[in-house]
């Protein structure tokens, strides 16, 4: 599976961005699909979770209502992952980063990600 992530932007505080993730490779409906993010001089943290059959979703607190996740399964070869934020503040400054696993059920841990895309720079003014 190959990734690679889109839409990052400069946004003012309280306004929206869009990310896509698009996803090549047959196989990308059988991986659970997550974004995770990393500010300077931070860890990266996990962001929102989708299941592969997009029946569950997973979002940390500090997003939780305000960002909703969402993949497109369809029959093409490329496939997109989606993360919607809405209401964006300050903090929510950083890269963001999709990823796949396929050997887990819903996980929060990046070291459990197989693939990664190569990260979208969101930054909120204030």
């Amino acid at each position: 599976v190959q990734l690679q992530a889109s839409g990052g932007g400069l946004v003012q505080a309280g306004g929206s961005l869009r990310l896509s993730c698009a996803a090549s490779g047959r196989t990308f409906s059988s991986y659970n699909m997550a974004w995770f993010r990393q500010a300077p001089g931070k860890e990266r943290e996990f962001v929102a979770w989708i299941s592969r059959g997009i029946t569950n979703t997973y979002y940390s607190d500090n997003v939780k209502g305000r960002f909703t996740i969402s993949r497109d399964n369809g029959k093409n070869t490329v496939y997109l992952l989606s993360l919607q934020m809405n209401s964006l503040k300050p903090e929510d400054t950083a890269v963001y980063y999709c990823a796949a696993d396929q050997k887990y059920s819903f996980t929060s841990l990046s070291a459990a990600y197989e693939y990664w895309g190569q990260g979208t720079l969101v930054t909120v003014s204030s």
